[in-house]
């Protein structure tokens, strides 16, 4: 059974800003996901922020191409109230994040991918870097 991950914006603005040194990771998670050897989601909180971030260095119109292929790629899991009422009432220090994590928990969400693991040490999901997810896929194989 294919893995069911979650990726975090950061994760996003690796690739798609070309940001050294984490571009490289980041662009191999994606080759899998376009591989079809694992499954990827994303908040819909991404879109928002990442087309504010993207728009800001590319442009609007290359910021909304960029979100459209990435749509494409990626479930867009929910945010409804139930998400937002255990984000609520968490002990995560950033809402946003426990957002994230509470609408990984409702959609089964095997692994959260992220830069910043602090973000989410409150979290019941294994949580890695694109390098290690990347690096126990290959340990697999």
């Amino acid at each position: 059974m294919k893995k069911k991950i979650f990726i975090d914006s950061d994760i996003i603005l690796d690739l798609l800003l070309e940001r050294k040194p984490f571009f490289s990771p980041s662009a191999e998670l994606f080759n899998l996901i376009e591989d079809k050897k694992i499954h990827a989601s994303v908040s819909a909180l991404h879109f928002s922020n990442l087309f504010y971030i993207i728009r800001k260095v590319k442009g609007k119109e290359s910021a909304k191409t960029v979100l459209r292929k990435l749509k494409i790629l990626v479930k867009v899991l929910s945010v409804d109230e139930k998400v937002i009422e255990l984000a609520l009432e968490s002990d995560f220090s950033d809402f946003e994040d426990a957002i994230q994590y509470y609408a990984c928990l409702d959609n089964k969400i095997d692994v959260i991918i992220t830069r910043n693991k602090g973000d989410f040490r409150n979290s019941k999901l294994p949580v890695m870097t694109a390098e290690e997810f990347i690096a126990v896929l290959k340990l697999k194989d």
